[in-house]
């Protein structure tokens, strides 16, 4: 473990002691590479991906990293993870073999494969651990270059912390804003689009970075010739290189192998960074991957012999190894006393991972064959339940998966026996207990979740009129919460000089600063990634996307990053963004999507609130403020100057998350919407009231959480009748509605008739009044979609419109 130097002064036997450790953790992580490959082709590891060929510029980079800083990186990272003391062998062999213990396997306790590391963040009720003492990891993801976005807003949080010093909670996240966000990636991966735009983003705000790009020259069997013009990312780069006063980054360029040029380049990197918040890029060239780029393949298929022949002489370990002898830190016979050691230390450690995974499990595996044969003999089954017992005690090394198969089958053969009473409840237990281990912490588990907040009511002043513009109320609320919450800030584009397009943030940058309301270039993926990067620093930001259809630019993200950080860490670290948009009912392919369905399913992790006016959307903003998790906020696009009641309480009214709202209450049928279309069901329904229909109009308000206390299977259970009104295509968020009350709230027990659906056509809203009124429900649509379901049930007294 390399720890921070507090003497620079270093006697020859204190370097030499340094760099003799620094082989041996480099030599650790090797071996540990070269064994776990093993253990994937002897079936023991589902999948293998390994940092070997990288050791050597991960332990300068090592060198540099201090207490405070992040890491957002790459997944070959081992060695780097090893030097700063937050990987141990057991664990590294632990996450390969998929162990469901946290304290085995810390880095997501099996959910991902090996080689994605983290740290943690947070203590065991969900609160935040102080990050100036520890040496942090955001949490790995496998899509290539998506750590790209989430290291700027990290390296953005220093720069946050550093120029407003009325934050008061900045203790625990930031020692003035001095920590560095370490970023690392492939140097294929640096043709995703991503890259590009958070360089770009980067050189712009002039933020703490320090990126590594290891270079092997692949790309799997891709080499560079296909991947980078000019086969080089640091000369295509060039135009990023910051000159006298100007912004940018300094590019700077270090083989791979050689140790003592790869530490005075790191050096000189966080030097920069981390004094004057200069953005930096290493280029790390030379590299090799002794091993392929997984356990999937061998690299022989794709390299040549004189390829193959360099990469054996330029391995890093080995050139190390060699300037060790000729500097005379060490013998030949030394460095192989090392290497003995540490072989033996390593396999050690892989036996220990082993035996904890596989112990409890096979202990198990015990517990239901034994069960099973003291039931068997009771059964009229008894010689196939027996053979049960065979087959799974043939197994030496048995899955949970087995286990259960193996229960599930021999129940089947007693299901009208009275032996089973055992065996069922034994079956239901471990479901319960193991099914948690793959399924918890998808949201907050913590005091701090969406749950916790109460609603609170905004308050008028007696005869109120609604005679206040939308865009007053949420300018207003934002107003109160900036002041209430120095750690807040909102950014996008458009955001801060003209506060937003629609007027919600006007003012705004000129109170509280260009730093806290900011406007950004169009780039929304780094947006989110801004966002993300914030909120795990312990900051609360406000990311806002222009328009509903350009979060397409950043679902990604939103999905493998923010949506599963929660599940991935098992609840270790948190990043509660909020994410401001607004859309529907406008005109246009590109300005009035509703891709909820799409949103919805891609976004399991986030909450997903649709209010229907600003005064819901400001308290949304006002509980989201009280709580630890993520959320999609989707402003009504068309209610900025409708008129409503202006609250007397801003920044304290809250609307409650995953509960609905009865705005009419009705006998005839529930009719269930959100959002833009509400408005079309209210003039609907006041119509259906003239001729004796009377509809019950539910808004669900939030879609994730969806109605928690089940308020309209109670609806249903008056009116008997169902139609669900929504803007997505058909079978979108209307299916995930039906769904819910269908099957999960069990609705169908109360309807009388077929439940229904009225959505938009298949097709994007052409442009102009027509052609929204031809693309989604209008007010004659649902008027007529409600008559034809009652003349269902009473034709003579709704007689056929057609």
């Amino acid at each position: 473990m390399i720890k921070e130097k507090t003497n620079t002064a270093l006697t020859f036997e204190d370097f030499r002691t340094e760099v003799l450790n620094d082989y041996k953790i480099a030599i650790t992580s090797r071996e540990c590479s070269l064994l776990g490959r093993k253990e994937v082709l002897t079936g023991k590891a589902k999948f293998g991906i390994f940092g070997d060929g990288k050791e050597v510029p991960q332990l300068a980079m090592a060198k540099f990293f201090r207490n405070g800083d992040f890491r957002s990186g790459y997944y070959r990272d081992q060695t780097f993870m090893m030097a700063i003391g937050q990987l141990t062998i057991q664990q590294f062999f632990a996450g390969l073999y998929g162990h469901t213990d946290i304290s085995q396997e810390p880095m997501s306790a099996g959910r991902q494969m090996g080689g994605h590391f983290m740290t943690h963040s947070l203590n065991e009720d969900g609160s935040w651990k102080d990050l100036t003492k520890q040496k942090n990891s955001s949490a790995d993801i496998s899509p290539t270059a998506s750590q790209m976005p989430r290291m700027l807003g990290i390296a953005q949080a220093s720069k946050i912390y550093r120029n407003i010093p009325e934050i008061t909670n900045k203790a625990n996240f930031s020692n003035n804003g001095n920590e560095i966000s370490w970023g690392t990636i492939g140097n294929a991966s640096t043709s995703e689009g991503l890259f590009f735009e958070t360089i770009n983003a980067a050189g712009v705000l002039q933020v703490p970075i320090v990126l590594s790009v290891w270079d092997d020259e692949y790309g799997i069997s891709v080499h560079a010739v296909h991947q980078t013009t000019k086969e080089s990312i640091s000369e295509i780069l060039k135009g990023y290189q910051r000159e006298g006063d100007s912004n940018g980054f300094e590019i700077l360029k270090v083989k791979g192998w050689d140790y003592a040029s790869l530490i005075e380049t790191y050096e000189k990197a966080a030097d920069l960074a981390r004094e004057k918040h200069i953005p930096v890029i290493i280029h790390v060239n030379q590299l090799t991957q002794p091993q392929g780029h997984s356990s999937s393949g061998s690299h022989e298929r794709y390299k040549d012999a004189t390829r193959l022949d360099w990469e054996k002489d330029f391995d890093c370990i080995r050139q190390m190894k060699l300037w060790m002898i000729a500097i005379n830190i060490a013998s030949p016979e030394e460095i192989d006393e090392i290497d003995i050691i540490t072989k033996q230390e390593v396999l050690e450690g892989k036996v220990a991972a082993w035996k904890a995974f596989i112990e409890p499990i096979v202990q198990e595996e015990k517990e239901l064959i034994a069960l099973l044969e003291k039931i068997a003999p009771s059964s009229k089954n008894k010689e196939r339940i027996l053979k049960i017992v065979a087959d799974l005690s043939r197994i030496k090394t048995p899955l949970k998966k087995e286990i259960l198969v193996s229960a599930r089958k021999a129940l089947r053969m007693m299901v009208n026996e009275s032996c089973k009473t055992d065996l069922s409840s034994w079956i239901k237990a471990f479901t319960n207990e193991t099914q948690q281990k793959f399924s918890s912490n998808l949201f907050s588990e913590s005091n701090w979740n969406v749950f916790s907040v109460k609603e609170v009511l905004p308050k008028y002043e007696l005869e109120a009129k609604a005679d206040t513009d939308g865009r007053m109320i949420l300018r207003d609320n934002f107003d109160a919460i900036f002041t209430k919450y120095p750690e807040a800030l909102i950014f996008g584009e458009d955001a801060g000089n003209i506060g937003d397009v629609n007027q919600g943030l006007v003012g705004l940058q000129e109170k509280f600063g260009e730093l806290r309301v900011a406007d950004v270039g169009i780039r929304e993926a780094s947006i989110i990634g801004q966002g993300i990067g914030l909120a795990l620093r312990g900051l609360r930001p406000i990311a806002e996307i222009q328009y509903l259809d350009y979060l397409l630019y950043a679902i990604q993200i939103l999905s493998d990053d923010l949506a599963t950080l929660q599940y991935r860490t098992v609840g270790k670290q948190k990043a509660p963004l909020i994410i401001r948009t607004r859309g529907h009912r406008l005109e246009g392919i590109w300005h009035s999507g509703s891709p909820m369905g799409m949103i919805i399913n891609s976004l399991r992790g986030i909450h997903i609130l649709v209010p229907r006016n600003m005064t819901k959307a400001a308290g949304f903003y006002n509980t989201l403020f009280d709580c630890d998790e993520p959320a999609l906020v989707i402003e009504c696009l068309n209610g900025y100057r409708l008129k409503e009641k202006m609250p007397l309480n801003y920044g304290e009214f809250k609307t409650p998350i995953g509960e609905i709202e009865t705005i009419k209450k009705g006998n005839d049928i529930t009719l269930v919407s959100y959002g833009s279309t509400l408005r079309l069901v209210e003039e609907a329904a006041k119509e259906l009231m003239e001729i004796g229909i009377d509809c019950e109009i539910i808004d669900m308000q939030s879609l994730l959480p969806f109605d928690i206390k089940h308020d309209i299977a109670k609806s249903i259970a008056k009116t008997n009748r169902l139609l669900i009104i929504d803007e997505d295509l058909p079978g979108g968020a209307s299916a995930y509605i039906l769904q819910q009350i269908i099957e999960n709230q069990d609705g169908y027990n109360y309807l009388d008739s077929k439940p229904q659906t009225l959505t938009a056509k298949a097709h994007r809203p052409a442009y102009g009044t027509d052609g929204d009124y031809f693309s989604k429900p209008s007010i004659e649509d649902i008027f007529e979609k409600v008559y034809t379901m009652m003349n269902e049930v009473n034709p003579s007294k709704y007689p056929s419109l057609y």
